[in-house]
This record gives C-alpha cells, structure tokens and sequence, in this order.
C-alpha cells in the first residue's frame, strides 16, 4: 500500500537518520532505533522520527549517565529527566538556481591536511568540524603563500542530497569571496553527481542566510540545534548494544 502524500516525510527533515541508514551506514553506530555518528567524525545523531520511551532509554545508554547529547534538527519534546543546555533557532537551505562551478584555485584536502583544517576551524568557529569529518565527503580549499585560508565541505548525505558545511574563512582575506566560491565549487561537486546541495546555519546568522539566498538556496525549514543531558541515572531500556 502506498503512503499517502500528505502524510510522507521529506528526506531532509531528518537528515542524519536519512544518512546514517543511507550513504553514510558505513559510519552508524546504532543502540536499538537510535543511530549516530563515531564521535571523532560527527556530534549529529539520528533519533527516530517519533522517538518513544525506549529510543530515549537507548540514546541514554549510548551516550552514558549525565552525558551532553548534541539533537541538532530535532523539534519534538524533551522527556522531563533530560535538561536541556543549549537551544538555538535554525534553519535549512536548499538549493534553488545555484550558479554552480568549479574554482580554478581550489584544490582537494586530504588527511594529511586536517591539522590545518582544526586550526582554521579554531579560529573561525563555523561549527562542529572534527579529525575524522574529512571522511564524509569532498573537502575543498583555498591556500595563500602556502598556508590554508579557506575552505568548505560536504557532510550529512541523505539519499539525492549533501549537506555543505564547514564553510569557513581566515579573518586576514575576508571581503575577496572565497566562501562564495568553494560554496559554489563543493556545489559543483555534488551536482556533477546527479545530487542536490543543501545547508544549515543559525537563523540568527542573518548575514550569512542573505548571502546563501543570493547565491540561490532558498529556505526550506525551520529547526532548531540543542543539546540536553542525560539522566544520572538511566532507565530500563533496550538491551540490545551498540554495533
């Protein structure tokens, strides 16, 4: 029996649960129906659509007693013994007309590249980039007189779409576009795969949301990125371990 329309879901409205269980099952670490990245790759983890009672006591388990859980997307309720520490609107852009191409200077970063990639990522904070991210994707940058100055990337990968991330620039040769034009090369990456580029930033990041619309995504969702804590003390849940 087919699912009726108005009652699907759109991959992209839990994304990390779309790549854990697709393109990115490699990487899954699972504990009954929760699923989430190593934790030297990713913090986004993938909760069910509706989470119960046992996909929070398997969240619990897999994060351990008191843990900080990263819930970034989600937007239902938080069960009472879990406190939440950190709430920020959000929202997720798709694309929709972009100009996509490559960049003459951009080159592929690889392995060998990543302490460079930490220290860019430490001093520009465009969010969660971690040693082993690198594996998720292409990673393009721009360097200046040898050094690393800019780059971005691919992570989440629901089926047909990647997610751009870790879109970052050295404060020294900000104003020249370089953002812009490894948005556009990674973009050009994923198009020339038959799949469709999407992002995520803060909804109070408003400069950044009207450059994404002038270089042709367009607001698809409103989410949120929180974290919470995990009771000291976990319930009964799942027995089943993590694989």
């Amino acid at each position: 029996m087919s699912i009726p329309e108005q009652t699907r879901r759109h991959v992209l409205d839990n994304p990390a649960l779309a790549s854990l269980t697709g393109p990115h099952a490699r990487f899954a670490e699972r504990r009954g129906r929760v699923l989430r990245y190593p934790v030297d790759v990713s913090p986004w983890l993938a909760l069910p659509d509706e989470p119960d009672a046992d996909a929070w006591a398997d969240l619990a388990a897999l994060a351990g007693p008191g843990a900080e859980v990263p819930l970034s997307g989600y937007a239902g309720q938080v069960p009472p013994d879990w406190e939440i520490t950190f709430h920020v609107e959000g929202v997720q852009l798709v694309d929709d007309g972009l100009a996509a191409e490559p960049d003459p200077e951009a080159v592929r970063l690889g392995p060998a590249d990543v302490p460079e990639m930490l220290d860019l990522v430490a001093r520009t904070q465009p969010g969660p980039f971690l040693p082993r991210t690198i594996e998720l994707g292409t990673y393009l940058g721009i360097r200046r007189d040898g050094a690393l100055v800019a780059m971005a990337g691919e992570r989440l990968h629901p089926p047909g779409w990647t997610e751009i991330s870790a879109v970052c620039t050295d404060p020294a040769v900000r104003g020249q576009g370089l953002a812009t034009r490894l948005i556009l090369a990674v973009a050009h990456g994923i198009r020339e795969r038959g799949e469709t580029p999407f992002l995520h930033t803060g909804a109070g990041n408003t400069g950044a949301i009207r450059l994404y619309e002038s270089l042709g995504f367009r607001l698809r969702l409103r989410t949120a990125f929180l974290a919470a804590r995990a009771p000291e003390r976990l319930t009964e849940g799942r027995t089943a371990g993590v694989s």
